[in-house]
This record gives C-alpha cells, structure tokens and sequence, in this order.
C-alpha cells in the first residue's frame, strides 16, 4: 500500500473556510472516484510561520496503478476546482511514500 500525501501551506485568513471546504466538498470528491482506501487530515502544530496553517492530508491507495490512475483521470479536474476556489492563498506539495508497516485496522 501507498500513502499520497498531500501537504497545504494555507493562509491563517483562509483556514477555517478551506478545511470546511476540504471536509465537505474535495476530500468526500476524492473519495468518491474510488481510487482510494482512506484518508486522514493533519495539522502540524507547533510551527514558526504565524500566517500560515499547514495541513497534510493522506490519501491510502493499493497501488501504484490506482494512484496513477487517479492523478490521469481525476486529479486535474479537482486540482483545478481547489485552484478556482482559493487563488494564490496557499501552497502544496505532494509526495508518495510506501506503507511498510501499520498497525491500524484496513478494510
């Protein structure tokens, strides 16, 4: 299994509305396409940048065919909608990480 994670440097004025947004509308359209197991939202705490809040959202996937798939056929449509929505008022990266071990309960 693979982990897709999704880091947002968001700003401090924006937050609150984003992860609303994020909660009911992207991560729930994320899901729906299938292409993943789980999810889980993060928020470092603790950190030096006062006008900013930043998030890590992981996405569990199978497979690498299921995230490649994901990112070809949905992840356009939906990065587009976030960048519709929220301009320039925050910053992400992604990065991809091979689970070598939980100790969570997976269906």
């Amino acid at each position: 299994m693979l982990i897709y994670n999704v880091t947002v440097t968001v700003d401090i004025d924006i937050h609150e509305d984003w992860l609303r947004w994020m909660r009911e509308t992207h991560i729930p359209d994320v899901m729906i396409t299938g292409m993943f197991i789980s999810y889980r939202i993060s928020r470092l705490i603790g950190h030096e940048h006062e006008e900013v809040e930043i998030y890590s959202i992981q996405y569990v996937v199978e497979d690498m065919d299921h995230l490649i798939r994901y990112q070809n056929e949905f992840g356009p449509e939906l990065q587009s909608q976030h960048k519709a929505r929220f301009g320039d008022q925050y910053d992400v990266f992604r990065t991809v990480m091979e689970m070598i071990e939980h100790n969570e309960v997976m269906k």
